[in-house]
């Protein structure tokens, strides 16, 4: 592992950050504090989490029980908490389970930060995303049908200069270290960037968009704004939803994993992906690298500045993840990699 900057002039992170979505669902509360302490003995830094977790599904009645589930770890021993960047998001327009169903805007980002607050135990959260636009976003295999014409630009930047003047004050109040995005756009965050550096307001620090071996949209224009503007990528589903570890092969289920809670994996299974995962397990197999391992040190190698969060249902999964932490690829198998990404460019 090595520490990046979280934006620009931010605080240094990890390259990597433990993942939370699964905790308090398929991820019991107590295993949950033992990946805690496992992850900072390891080394990490830096944890994301999100109002609305845990997922698989998203429920009404389990909304915010990941940030409870963390805060109470944060309650049993609080002398750790400044080991430790919590990242957390505010949920957005969803179906009706928070707020119910608004959009960010000042206001909502105010109470859905102190909410999470109260829930983590906490009196500052490090980073605050927001989860996703309010006019909507290519991700999630959304791209196939993108179609941005009916947004109203003007709109838009109003509604962004009002989330980052209320950002301003939490941050003023120090509740809050730094404000994000999540599933957003080149353009996009190139607006949020302009309007931080018009009217003085707080940058945004980072981006939290889907990023692997098998999805690498953001490889062209997000990531030379990364590069320029200094934005620093958080990469979730780095496996794939766990395609990559070549477990749901052959049309294996295993029990309790998330083929069997998602059996479309939310638009990943494909005809095409198997084509492709048994392209990248046969490197790592000639190349003598476990393919969890290859997968995550993949992310981590790549010219732009990234944190990839990687998440385990289970300390066991954890343990092997970590183990593989220092993995770095070599010329010869990054070279070979963008020979099947020519092969396979979008399985998904």
């Amino acid at each position: 592992m090595k520490r990046i900057p979280l934006g620009r002039g931010g605080p240094e992170i990890t390259n990597y950050c433990l993942g939370t979505m699964t905790w308090g669902r398929q991820t019991p509360e107590a295993d949950a504090h033992r990946q805690l302490d496992m992850a900072l003995e390891a080394g990490i830094s830096i944890l994301d989490t999100a109002e609305m977790y845990p997922v698989n599904p998203v429920m009404g009645e389990t909304i915010g029980v990941t940030e409870t589930v963390i805060g109470n770890w944060i309650a049993k021993t609080p002398s750790r908490r400044g080991e430790i960047a919590i990242a957390s998001k505010i949920t957005g327009q969803n179906a009706r389970f928070v707020r119910p169903g608004q959009d960010v805007t000042g206001a909502t980002l105010r109470e859905a930060l102190e909410g999470s607050l109260e829930r983590l135990n906490t009196d500052h959260i490090d980073l605050y995303q927001l989860h996703w636009p309010n006019r909507g976003s290519y991700h999630f295999r959304q791209n196939w049908r993108y179609d941005p014409s009916g947004q109203d630009a003007t709109r838009v930047r109003d509604n962004m200069l009002d989330v980052l003047q209320s950002a301003q004050e939490l941050i003023a109040e120090g509740k809050l270290g730094q404000i994000a995005l999540s599933n957003e756009s080149t353009w996009g965050t190139a607006q949020w960037l302009r309007l931080s550096e018009e009217h003085g307001l707080p940058r945004v620090a980072s981006i939290q968009n889907e990023y692997s071996l098998l999805c690498r949209l953001y490889d062209t224009d997000l990531a030379e704004l990364a590069v320029n503007e200094d934005v620093t990528l958080l990469a979730f589903s780095p496996v794939a939803a766990g395609l990559l570890t070549g477990k749901y092969q052959g049309g294996a289920v295993p029990d309790g994993s998330r083929m069997s809670l998602n059996a479309e994996m939310g638009g990943r299974k494909t005809d095409r992906v198997f084509t492709a995962v048994a392209a990248y397990l046969d490197l790592a197999q000639k190349h003598g690298v476990d393919p969890i391992h290859m997968a995550l040190a993949f992310t981590v190698q790549r010219p732009f500045p990234v944190s990839t969060i990687f998440g385990a249902t289970t300390s066991e999964q954890l343990a092997h993840v970590l183990s593989g932490l220092d993995t770095v690829l070599s010329d010869a198998l990054l070279s070979e990699i963008d020979e099947v990404h020519r092969q396979h460019p979008m399985p998904y």
